[in-house]
């Protein structure tokens, strides 16, 4: 595990955001470092798993909380909102930890030549997972992390290791959990399909009555399995998406709170406003002059 620690914290410390999260060019992985605990992170997962490294972080998904530590797992097996916090981080040892988005294409073909399991009722759908992360899928996101040093490889060697990883994941205690994914007919499947168009179209409204239909249920069916699953209506569904990807576009990339309020489909500001400020118990522009006011003490330090 060393070794993949010391690649994160290299690759995060030229590549991560104001909230210490690295995207990266091989497909589906991300990372994250962060040198002190910090305040709620508020993102929506694809399904993923996520690999804690170093540190602890609790975790909220739904109505589901963990506090994962290193050499520890999550997996979220739906599209959901979630709520991080940093609880163990420091400059000598920051928190770090790695996320591989699962595929739904994979497990399907793997679970065709692994047998399939009964779907689980909405009743019993768990969609956040912790366990002790196993040796094979540490392998598996070692390998992926080497393809950042070998991007003319990643084409050629990631869907093995794709197909590796998903393969000890599905052999694992949540494996049938994880087949509900696979299950075209299950309800975490149905959902993904309205979930889809919510997340290309959030700046627009959706009825939801399309939404539903795309889903294949009526329109109390949909209502009652989406707040199941999710933990919040269609609509607030889309508002966590609209504030979240406002927030990400004024710290990120320096829009104001009025641009960003518009750019993600707001028609009112002080509406934006108003809801921003109950999510982040903050409101923009104070929070993004948070985020600011270090860069601009270093960069007059660098001037002087």
């Amino acid at each position: 595990m060393t070794s993949l620690k010391q690649a994160v914290q290299t690759y995060a410390k030229h590549h991560a955001n104001s909230d210490g999260l690295a995207l990266t060019p091989v497909p589906g992985l991300r990372m994250m470092c962060l040198e002190a605990p910090a305040g709620d992170l508020y993102s929506v997962y694809k399904p993923l798993v996520c690999l804690v490294l170093q540190g602890a972080k609790r975790i909220l998904v739904g109505n589901q909380q963990r506090v994962l530590s290193a050499g520890q797992s999550a997996i979220v097996s739906a599209d959901m909102p979630v709520v991080g916090r940093i609880v163990q981080a420091s400059q000598r040892e920051p928190y770090l930890a790695v996320a591989i988005e699962l595929d739904r294409v994979i497990l399907r073909e793997l679970v065709a030549h692994m047998g399939s399991a009964r779907a689980q009722r909405s009743s019993e759908m768990q969609t956040l997972f912790a366990e002790d992360t196993e040796a094979e899928v540490m392998e598996c996101a070692s390998r992926l992390m080497k393809l950042l040093d070998r991007p003319d490889s990643a084409p050629l060697l990631r869907p093995g290791i794709m197909q590796e990883l998903h393969y000890w994941l599905l052999s694992g205690p949540h494996g049938t959990a994880l087949r509900t994914i696979a299950d075209p007919d299950s309800y975490a499947s149905r959902l993904a399909a309205a979930i889809a168009i919510l997340r290309a179209e959030y700046r627009s409204r959706m009825p939801v009555e399309q939404l539903a239909a795309e889903a294949g249920m009526s329109l109390s069916a949909f209502h009652k399995h989406f707040k199941h699953m999710t933990s919040l209506t269609p609509g607030q569904y889309q508002q966590r998406l609209r504030l979240i990807e406002a927030r990400r576009l004024m710290l990120d990339e320096g829009y104001s709170a009025s641009n960003a309020a518009f750019e993600v489909g707001y028609e009112s500001v002080s509406q934006f406003t108003r809801e921003y400020g109950r999510l982040f118990q903050v409101p923009p522009k104070r929070d993004a002059l948070r985020y600011q006011k270090p860069f601009l003490v270093a960069t007059r330090s660098a001037a002087t």
